[in-house]
């Protein structure tokens, strides 16, 4: 009976991290995927946009492209930042990490539903550098920063880091002492007969 109340500790300390672990990139994370979803709205007021260049115009690229994703990052990001649960911190990298290369390979694939036009649209620079720069800025780019944020999200989540493997055997010696103190006390006493 011991036995089974000793490692209940060890699991749940393992299972903790500092709520730090993910802030950064969290914070990063929101803050790209606050980007990715409202460049395509308000992008055509600077002169950065792809087609339609008009404000606040909806489209099923933009729905499905840029703005699904977005929310995906968003929400992920949001979690690293706030989690102190390494499996929930490990799901909400997934997430960023898969938004990420939605940015990244969505464009193209979805030449594949729309009869090879790209459903994003095109980008509205006349130069070419200005082109590459809305390409990159609206998805390759973003989507590079995400997935590489996330994956490192990933990697500090995926390890039990020093401080973590202490407390866990810390929390392992305390409940092998309190087992074994709950074990002498219920002894029986032997009788003065």
């Amino acid at each position: 009976m011991a036995t089974a109340t000793s490692h209940a500790p060890v699991r749940a300390s393992v299972w903790h991290v500092p709520r730090s672990r993910g802030a950064t990139s969290g914070i990063l994370l929101v803050l790209l995927g606050i980007w990715g979803g409202l460049i395509p709205f308000v992008g055509p007021v600077f002169g950065y946009a792809y087609t339609p260049d008009t404000s606040w115009t909806w489209t099923a690229g933009r729905l499905w492209l840029e703005v699904l994703p977005a929310i995906a990052t968003i929400i992920g990001g949001f979690v690293l930042a706030t989690s102190a649960n390494r499996m929930v911190g490990l799901w909400a990298s997934w997430l960023a990490a898969v938004a990420g290369a939605w940015f990244i390979i969505g464009p193209s694939l979805s030449q594949l539903w729309t009869g090879g036009a790209p459903q994003a649209g095109t980008p509205t620079a006349t130069s070419a550098f200005g082109s590459a720069m809305q390409q990159i800025g609206f998805f390759y780019g973003l989507g590079a920063v995400i997935l590489f944020l996330a994956a490192s999200a990933l990697g500090r989540f995926s390890v039990i880091g020093i401080k973590e493997s202490r407390r866990a055997t810390r929390a392992r010696e305390r409940a092998a002492d309190r087992a074994a103190e709950q074990a002498t006390t219920a002894m029986p006493r032997p009788s003065g007969n």
